[in-house]
């Protein structure tokens, strides 16, 4: 289980200062890989102690464990798609990205929290919330593409936002309280996109983040965090748990909008027919 990962699942044990740690280790993982205890406690105003209690707490024998393994981590998770390609196949390449998807998937959606996925589909399904805007960084840009059209068939006011900062900004320039914000970004964030989310939350929107880790700064302000297993198979990060975030949400909010939906869902199928090749 990577750092980050065993960091959401005791986040809820966690005391504020441990938390103040924890953000560090998610945040600046190079200041816990190549620093000290005394740095990290500096970095995250509280006590060596602290860290190493944190260590402690996540597993680790100490520090230096919990160094060792943000180095690893770090190593796989900043080295470039150019650079990873060079690594050795794995001897059954489909094999292997089977059992990698296959765990994304199970860990993605078995970490929801029941109650705030019921919040994120009555969210997305409220008719008081009359639009519904979709962001992502750019390599997630498909996955919101994808979210924004689906459920765009499902309910009306649904808007895929993108472009660059000027035009995004000018997309979400009067959101308020009866907005809904979907955030998509995952590790190397788009400070845009943060800007724009962080903007939306501000104002009173709901913002419902779909990100890689608890402690990601696309999940400050937001409603509902949702987190995804990312590890890749192969040189790239996956976003099969993302999609399988996204799939869970449009069923839900079809299930809530069943009348309505299967009325959209009818025309759009119409529409279709009618313009099939003879």
């Amino acid at each position: 289980m990577s750092v980050s990962a065993q960091i959401d699942a005791h986040l809820p044990a966690l005391t504020p200062a441990e938390r103040r740690v924890a953000a560090v280790v998610a945040d600046d993982p190079e200041a816990v890989a190549f620093g000290t205890v005394a740095d990290v406690a500096r970095r995250s105003g509280t006590s060596g102690a602290t860290v190493v209690r944190l260590a402690t707490k996540l597993g680790f024998e100490g520090f230096v464990e919990l160094q060792a393994s943000v180095r690893e981590e770090l190593a796989r998770r900043l080295r470039p798609a150019s650079e990873r390609i060079r690594r050795p196949a794995a001897g059954d390449v489909l094999g292997n990205t089977l059992a990698t998807e296959l765990s994304n998937v199970a860990a993605t959606l078995e970490g929801v929290e029941r109650s705030a996925f019921d919040r994120a589909v009555r969210a997305l399904s409220a008719r008081s919330n009359e639009r519904i805007f979709i962001l992502s960084g750019d390599a997630s840009s498909g996955i919101a593409a994808l979210f924004a059209a689906e459920l765009s068939m499902l309910r009306t006011g649904v808007t895929h936002v993108e472009g660059s900062a000027v035009r995004v900004a000018r997309q979400l320039s009067d959101v308020g309280p009866t907005d809904v914000v979907v955030a998509i970004d995952l590790a190397r964030y788009d400070r845009a996109l943060l800007d724009a989310a962080g903007t939306a939350a501000d104002r009173g929107a709901t913002l419902i983040a779909l990100t890689d880790s608890a402690l990601s700064p696309l999940a400050a302000g937001t409603t509902v965090c949702f987190t995804a297993s990312v590890a890749g198979a192969g040189p790239f990060d996956s976003h099969v748990g993302l999609l399988a975030l996204g799939n869970a949400l449009l069923a839900g909010v079809a299930a809530r909008l069943r009348r309505s939906a299967t009325d959209r869902l009818d025309q759009v199928e119409a529409a279709w027919r009618d313009n099939l090749a003879d």
